[in-house]
């Protein structure tokens, strides 16, 4: 327990004094974001925000992961190793992005088919090795079933399996990559789910199959480097927060939502719950919902539109909600779905005795 509470602390440590440095060095550097002209036009004052501020997140949580396992002197996990992989591997994919957009004064960063090139690059990467490196009992980081609240029935060749990662992790990567539009929004969602995914993995190991057998044991690889992992990046998420609350001084920009949405999918998988993960990141599935949705209506419709923008959190902006009210209540949204998720795991343990 005490190496998930230093990770935690750790991750809030760097990121909350870490950030101001990152401000600073943005602004002189003069990388600020810069703004798409058919957004809503209050947006426009937030143009040259020091943006990247993503880097800070998957810093803190590094080092938070790291001085963890000095304080508790304890090798790295294969699970642990693999989450971070995602986090790191993803975020330079999202840094290229930032730094495109600012170069290049170019909106919209790198051209889609490279952007989607790096995202499977790193995706399949990690659905090869995540199913290698077995343990002395030939346990896997991940299973090649598929999970809701453990493994089901359902196991896929190895092939399949890496193809279904691979969409779980785009999938969650993007997801998070469009519910970062306001000040917090994403960071403050982020924070919620790591946190369940925290008391998940502490759960998981508490009644490990390995540590207590029985009725109702969970046979997960690192349960225990999966909370620390966790508490890093929910320690991260926290102390960026403190800078990115409306009025934003920094954006995390794609170098942290890519990053972001890459470790809960690598958590998910590795934590055998990965449609339980649609839950928990329930907002994050209704924002990209409304995306899928806008873009089917207008095609089918011919030209008509669902909402007045998407993603929704712009529909209820150019409905005149003012930013902190979307943002409040869609955190609140985001903390009933994790609720729910966090109480579908255990009525499923409890059902299992």
């Amino acid at each position: 327990m005490i190496s998930i509470l230093t990770a935690g602390f750790v991750g809030v440590i760097v990121s909350i004094l870490g950030t101001p440095m990152a401000i600073r060095l943005l602004a002189d550097r003069g990388y600020g974001q810069l703004i798409r002209d058919d957004g809503p036009t209050s947006h426009h004052t937030k143009r040259g925000t020091p943006t990247m501020g993503g880097a800070v997140i998957i810093l803190a949580a590094v080092l938070g992961y790291i001085i963890a396992h000095l304080v508790r002197p304890s090798a790295p996990s294969a699970s642990g190793l693999l989450v971070m992989f995602l986090l790191v591997g993803l975020g330079l994919v999202g840094f290229l992005d930032d730094y495109i957009k600012i170069a290049k004064q170019r909106s919209l960063g790198l051209r889609s088919r490279a952007k989607m090139a790096g995202q499977i690059s790193v995706a399949v990467a990690f659905g090869i090795m995540a199913i290698n490196f077995p343990n002395d009992r030939n346990v896997t980081p991940a299973s090649q079933a598929i999970s809701f609240l453990r493994d089901t029935p359902i196991e896929l060749p190895a092939a399949a399996f890496v193809i279904w990662a691979l969409l779980m992790v785009s999938g969650s990567s993007n997801a998070v990559n469009l519910t970062d539009g306001l000040d917090g929004l994403a960071t403050g969602a982020s924070v919620m789910v790591f946190g369940a995914y925290t008391l998940i993995s502490i759960w998981q190991f508490n009644q490990s199959c390995s540590v207590s057998p029985g009725p109702g044991c969970y046979e997960i690889r690192d349960p225990h480097d999966l909370a620390v992992v966790a508490a890093a990046l929910m320690g991260a998420c926290f102390g960026f927060l403190w800078w990115n609350a409306a009025p934003a001084k920094i954006f995390m920009g794609d170098t942290g939502s890519l990053a972001l949405g890459g470790a809960l999918a690598g958590l998910a998988i590795m934590s055998r719950t990965e449609l339980l993960l649609v839950v928990l990141g329930g907002l994050f599935a209704i924002i990209t919902l409304s995306v899928i949705l806008q873009v089917g209506w207008f095609k089918l419709s011919g030209g008509k539109r669902l909402f007045r923008m998407a993603p929704l959190q712009h529909h209820f902006e150019l409905k005149g909600w003012a930013e902190v009210t979307i943002v409040i209540r869609f955190w609140i949204v985001a903390g009933l779905f994790v609720m729910a998720g966090v109480g579908l795991f255990y009525a499923e343990w409890v059902a299992a005795l």
